[in-house]
C-alpha cells in the first residue's frame, strides 16, 4: 500500500442504531444502516478497486472503477456511493466486472504518460496500484485529444502540479472544498478538455491556494507531488510525532530515509487534526536542518567579545560557575529562568524544577505571561481550572459560534478549517474583532454579525451582550441554580442589569451599534448550542483577565457549558502554551496550578525533590527586567524563548539584558536574545527530541525523536547537565521518567504515562482514576472549584491608560499571518517567506488619504515608547482610526512601539492597544539603524568565534 496516498472505505457509517444484513461475495455481514457497499466490504477485508474515492472526503462515484453487481438489481452501481440494503447479495469480483474495470483503467492509462519507471511517484501511485489490481497488461489505443504535453506548474515552493498526469478524478478539488474550505481549485472544461485549474487558470502561487497540502495528500497520481520527494525519492519509514507550531497540536507522520525527513504527512489518526494540515506543519520543517543552526556550545565574557566555541563540559561548567558567582555576590534571588511554550512538557517541568530546587527561588516564568496568562487567571477563578472546556470536535455540534479576538484561519488554520466546515453546514457566526478577519467573508460562509469594536473596549462589549441576555430574560436560570454559586449569580445579574451596561450606553465606548449588539446577544443566547472561541485579542489588554471572566460569566448565564457544541475555548498561540502553564512555569504556581505559598503543597514538592523550597512567589518577566535595571537581578537562563523580540517595549528589554552579567540562551539559532547572551547552549528541534506537547484542548500528544540531535543533546538533557553542575542532582535517563514524576505530583496528570499515550494516541487531561482515558469535555456535572460551583464575578469596564490624542490619533493593534509563526525564527528560514517576507502596516483608505499614503510607501509609526518604519498596505480590513501589523520580522521593530501597559492581574502586555501617529517617510528609524548595526556586529562576533573554533 502507498505510504502517503489515502485509502478509502466509502461513505462513513451512519450514526443511527439501525443495522442492515447483507451478503458480500458469499460472506454475511451486519453493518449500520447507511453504510456504503465499499465500506461494508472493507469491514470484512474485501478491497474494491477505486480511484476517486477516499475516506477524507465525501464519495463521488466518478471513476467507475468500484462498480459491483447486486443480485436482482440493474446495472453496475458504484460501491462508494451506493448504500447497502437489507438482504442484498453483492458481488464485487467476477469476469464481467473484471472486464469492465480493465476497460475503464485502459482509458485512464491511454491518457497518461508512460513513464512509470522514472516517475517520482513510482511505488506510491494509486493509478499504478489499480492498474495492477484490475490486471491491465496492455493499452490498445490512445485518444485523439490528450493533455500529455501540458506544462508543469512549479510555482509553489513545496509541490509541483503536472497536468499531464492528471486523471481528473476531482479528489484534489473536493479536498480543497470539503477539508480545507478554500475552494481554490475547480474542474475547467468538458470531456477530454477537462482539467484541474487553480482559481481562474492561474499558477498555484497566484491563486487562492493556501498550501495546506490537502490536494497533494488526496491526489492518487504524481499530478500533485512534493518537491522534497521529487528531489530525494520515496521515503522508507515513518515515525508519528506532533507539530511544533501552533496550539492545534496536529499529529504527523515524519516520513524518512534514514534520518532524513522527506516529508511531513498529516496523521489520519490524529485526534486534533484528523489528517489535515496547514502550510507550516506540512511543509515548513526545513528550519530544523537550516545552515543557521548553531550546533556547538559557545561562551564569552561580554557581549562585546567574539564568541568562543567550547566543549559541552566547559560551557556547562562556565554557566553554572557564573550563576553561582552572581548568587554569592548579589543574593540567592539574583538569578532566574524563562521557559518557552515551544518546549515539551518535560523540558518545561525540568526548568522550573531547576530554578526552584537548584537556584533556590521561584524566579521562573514563561512566554505564556505575554499571551494567555489572563486565561489562566480568569478561568481558574470562575470555573476552577485554567484551561479551555472542549475538544476541537465539539465545534461540529455548535449552532452559534462566537469568535472574539482570534483569527483561526491564520493563527490556528486546521481548526479554522473545521470551523468553516461547521459554518457551511449551517451554524451561525458572530465575529467580535476590530479588524475584518477572513471568517467574516470566506467562501460559502458569511458572518451573521461582525461587531467591529474599538480596540480596548472588550469588557464594555461583553457587559453589553450580557446586559441584553439578563434584561431580556434569556438566561438559563435552572443551569445557574444547579451548577453555579447562586449568591454570586444574583449579584452579577443586578450588576449587569444596570443601564450603564446597556448597548445604547456602551455604543459610544465600543463604536458598535446597539442594535447589532442586541441581535448578536439574542442569537447566541437562543442557540441550542452556543460556543465561544477567543484569542490574544481578548487577553493582551489591560483588562484581559476581566474580559476572560466576562466571557465565562456569559457562558454560565446561558448554560453553554458541560456538553458538546458549547464552551469557553481559548485558542492557544504556540504549540505548548497550555503545557508550559500546566508544568508550573509561573512564579507563583507549582505544576497543576497550586500556589507556592501553600504549606502542604510546598511540603509535597520538598519531599519529592529533596530540596528546601521557597514559599514566596518569584519574579515575573517584567519584574526581572526592572530588577536588572536596579542591579538586583543579574543572571538569566532562557530556554527556547526570544524575549528580545517578542516582549513589549523592547528598548527596555534590551537595556535590561545588557545590564545582566550572565545570560544563558538555549536555542536553535542566534536569535535576538542570544545577541545579548554570554553562554549559548545549542538546543534541539522537535524532530530531535522525545516528550509531549499539550494543545489548546488539553490534549497531551507524543513528540518522538526522528533524528539524532545535531548538537548532541535533547533540551531536557541540557537542563539536567546544568542542574547537576549547579549542585542539584538530576538523573533521568528518558523523558518518560520525567512524565512519571509529573504524574505522581500533579492530580490532573495522575493517570498519564507514555504507555497510555502510545495506546490511545493522545490523552486530554484531567486523566486520573475518575477519567482514566482523559476528559474531552470539562465541567460536565460540576465545575472544578472546591465547592463544585461556577463563580460569577463582576466585570467593571475600566478604560485603558493608553489614549489617543492629537499627537497620537491612531490605535495600533497586532496579530499574525498564516505563513509565518510567532517571532519568525523558524518560518523565516523556510520558503514560507515567499508569501510574507516583511511586516506591513495595514491602514484604512481614509487615514491613508489624509496622510497622502499609498500601498508600498514607507511610513513612520511613532508611539510614546518609540518609533519604527514599515511599508504601508492600504486596506479596508481595518476600520478608520485603527492600524494593524504583524511581528514576525525582528527588523520591523513592532515591539519598539508597544508600551509597558499590562493586564491588572497578570502583567500580560497590552499589545493590542498602542496610540500612534503614522507619517510618510523616506528612511528607516534611528532604532532600526542601531538595530542593524548591533546585529551586524553580533554576526561578525559569531563568525569570528566559529572561525577560531
Amino acid at each position: 500500500m502507498s505510504m502517503n496516498k489515502e485509502q478509502d472505505f466509502g461513505t462513513p457509517a451512519s450514526t443511527a442504531t439501525a443495522t442492515v444484513n447483507v451478503e458480500i461475495d458469499g460472506f454475511k455481514v451486519t453493518v449500520p444502516a447507511g453504510t456504503s457497499i465499499m465500506r461494508a466490504a472493507s469491514s470484512i477485508g474485501i478491497d474494491i478497486p477505486k480511484l476517486c474515492a477516499t475516506d477524507s472526503i465525501e464519495p463521488f462515484g466518478s471513476c467507475r472503477l468500484c462498480l459491483v453487481q447486486i443480485e436482482g438489481g440493474r446495472g453496475m452501481p458504484a460501491s462508494c456511493t451506493t448504500p447497502v440494503a437489507e438482504g442484498q447479495k453483492i458481488t464485487t469480483q467476477n469476469p464481467r466486472l473484471a472486464e469492465v474495470r480493465r476497460g475503464v483503467m485502459e482509458l485512464y492509462i491511454s491518457d497518461h504518460p508512460l513513464d512509470c519507471l522514472t516517475c517520482a511517484a513510482n511505488g506510491d501511485c494509486e493509478l499504478q496500484d489499480m492498474a495492477g489490481s484490475v490486471g491491465l497488461r496492455e493499452v490498445r489505443y490512445n485518444p485523439v485529444e490528450t493533455h500529455l504535453n501540458a506544462v508543469k506548474d512549479t510555482s509553489n515552493p513545496y509541490f509541483t502540479f503536472d497536468p499531464s498526469k492528471c486523471i481528473v478524478c476531482s479528489r484534489c478539488v473536493r479536498a480543497c472544498e470539503e477539508t480545507q474550505g478554500t475552494f481554490a481549485l475547480t474542474i475547467d472544461g468538458r470531456g477530454f478538455d477537462s482539467k484541474v485549474s487553480p482559481s481562474q487558470n492561474q499558477p498555484f502561487m497566484e491563486s487562492e491556494c493556501v498550501s495546506c497540502g490537502a490536494c497533494v495528500q488526496a491526489c492518487p497520481t504524481a499530478t500533485l507531488m512534493e518537491k522534497s520527494v521529487i528531489d530525494n525519492g520515496q521515503p522508507e519509514h515513518a515515525i508519528v510525532t506532533t507539530c511544533a507550531y501552533c496550539g492545534v497540536g496536529c499529529s504527523f507522520r515524519a516520513e524518512m530515509k534514514g534520518e532524513q525527513v522527506i516529508r511531513m504527512v498529516p496523521n489520519k489518526d490524529g485526534k486534533a487534526n484528523h489528517g489535515h494540515s496547514c502550510v507550516k506543519g506540512r511543509f515548513a520543517f526545513g528550519y530544523a536542518t537550516h545552515k543557521d543552526r548553531i550546533t556547538k556550545p559557545m561562551i564569552r565574557a561580554s557581549i562585546k567579545d567574539a564568541w568562543r566555541e567550547v566543549s559541552w563540559d566547559e560551557a556547562i561548567s562556565y554557566a553554572a560557575s557564573e550563576m553561582k558567582r552572581i548568587q554569592a555576590q548579589y543574593g540567592k534571588d539574583a538569578i532566574g529562568g524563562i521557559t518557552s511554550s515551544r518546549c515539551t512538557n518535560e523540558e518545561a517541568y525540568l526548568v522550573q524544577k531547576l530554578i526552584r530546587a537548584g537556584f533556590g527561588n521561584n524566579n521562573v516564568d514563561t512566554c505564556a505571561r505575554v499571551c494567555h496568562s489572563p486565561t489562566g487567571y480568569g478561568l481558574k477563578q470562575t470555573f476552577g481550572e485554567s484551561s479551555g472546556t472542549q475538544d476541537f470536535d465539539s465545534v461540529m455540534k455548535a449552532d452559534v459560534i462566537m469568535v472574539i479576538g482570534a483569527n483561526p484561519t491564520d493563527g490556528h488554520p486546521v481548526f479554522g478549517s473545521f470551523m468553516k466546515k461547521r459554518l457551511r453546514q449551517g451554524a451561525k457566526l458572530i465575529v467580535v474583532d476590530p479588524r475584518e478577519i477572513d471568517l467574516v467573508k470566506t467562501p460559502h460562509v458569511q458572518a451573521s454579525y461582525h461587531l467591529k469594536l474599538r480596540p480596548s473596549t472588550n469588557v464594555a462589549l461583553i457587559n453589553a451582550l450580557a446586559h441584553v441576555v439578563v434584561t431580556e430574560n434569556l438566561t438559563d436560570d435552572a443551569f445557574a441554580a444547579e451548577r453555579c454559586d447562586v449568591a454570586s449569580y444574583n449579584k452579577w445579574k443586578s450588576f449587569i442589569a444596570d443601564p450603564k451596561h446597556a448597548p445604547e450606553t456602551t455604543e459610544a465606548i465600543t463604536g458598535v451599534p446597539a442594535a447589532q449588539i442586541r441581535e448578536a446577544a439574542r442569537l447566541y443566547a437562543k442557540a441550542g448550542n452556543g460556543a465561544i472561541y477567543y484569542g490574544l485579542g481578548v487577553t493582551e489588554h489591560s483588562q484581559g483577565s476581566t474580559m476572560v471572566i466576562g466571557i465565562a460569566n456569559l457562558a454560565m448565564a446561558t448554560g453553554n457549558l458541560g456538553r458538546d457544541g458549547v464552551g469557553v475555548n481559548p485558542l492557544r498561540g504556540q504549540n505548548n502554551v497550555q503545557g508550559s502553564c500546566d508544568m508550573g512555569s509561573f512564579p507563583h504556581e507549582y505544576p497543576g496550578y497550586r500556589h507556592v505559598g501553600n504549606p502542604e503543597t510546598n511540603q509535597l514538592f520538598e519531599q519529592a525533590w529533596n530540596a528546601e523550597l521557597s514559599l514566596n512567589p518569584g519574579l515575573r518577566i517584567p519584574n526581572m527586567f526592572d530588577s536588572a535595571m536596579d542591579k538586583t537581578f543579574m543572571g538569566l537562563y532562557v530556554e527556547g524563548e526570544d524575549i528580545a523580540q517578542s516582549d513589549p517595549d523592547i528598548q527596555h528589554v534590551h537595556a535590561a539584558l545588557r545590564s545582566m552579567e550572565c545570560v544563558i540562551v538555549q536555542d536553535l539559532f542566534l536569535n535576538e536574545t542570544a545577541k545579548f547572551a554570554h553562554v549559548f547552549l545549542p538546543g534541539a528541534s522537535f524532530l530531535e527530541k522525545s516528550g509531549t506537547f499539550t494543545n489548546a484542548e488539553r490534549r497531551i500528544s507524543p513528540v518522538r525523536k526522528v533524528m539524532t540531535p545535531l548538537a548532541g543533546y535533547q533540551d531536557w538533557e541540557i537542563t539536567q547537565l546544568l542542574s547537576n553542575a549547579m549542585g542539584y542532582p538530576m538523573n533521568y535517563s528518558h523523558p518518560s521518567e520525567i512524565m512519571a514524576e509529573i504524574a505522581s505530583l500533579t492530580p490532573t496528570f495522575a493517570g498519564v504515562s507514555y504507555e497510555k499515550i502510545d495506546e490511545l494516541g493522545s490523552i486530554q487531561w484531567p486523566c486520573n482514576e475518575e477519567s482514566p482515558e482523559g476528559t474531552p469535555i470539562m465541567h460536565v456535572e460540576e465545575f472544578m472549584r472546591d465547592n463544585g460551583k461556577g463563580l460569577f464575578m463582576l466585570t467593571d469596564y475600566v478604560a485603558t491608560q493608553e489614549r489617543v490624542t492629537p499627537m497620537f490619533p491612531l490605535i495600533l493593534t497586532t496579530g499574525r499571518i498564516l505563513s509565518q509563526y510567532n517571532v519568525g525564527a523558524q518560518t523565516r528560514r523556510t520558503e514560507n517567506n515567499q508569501w510574507h517576507s516583511e511586516d506591513r502596516l495595514e491602514i484604512h483608505p481614509h487615514d491613508a488619504e489624509d496622510r497622502g499614503l499609498n500601498s508600498g510607501d514607507w511610513v513612520g509609526i511613532k508611539s510614546r515608547a518609540g518609533e519604527t518604519v514599515l511599508r504601508a498596505l492600504v486596506s479596508d480590513r481595518v476600520q478608520p482610526g485603527v492600524v494593524y501589523t504583524t511581528f514576525h520580522f525582528p527588523e520591523s521593530g513592532a515591539n519598539v512601539i508597544t508600551t509597558d501597559n499590562s493586564d491588572w492581574a497578570t502583567n500580560c502586555p497590552e499589545y493590542k492597544v498602542t496610540a500612534v501617529q503614522v507619517t510618510k517617510v523616506n528612511q528607516t528609524s534611528q532604532w532600526q539603524e542601531n538595530y542593524q548595526a548591533f546585529s551586524d556586529n553580533q554576526l561578525d562576533l559569531l563568525a569570528q568565534g566559529m572561525s577560531n573554533g
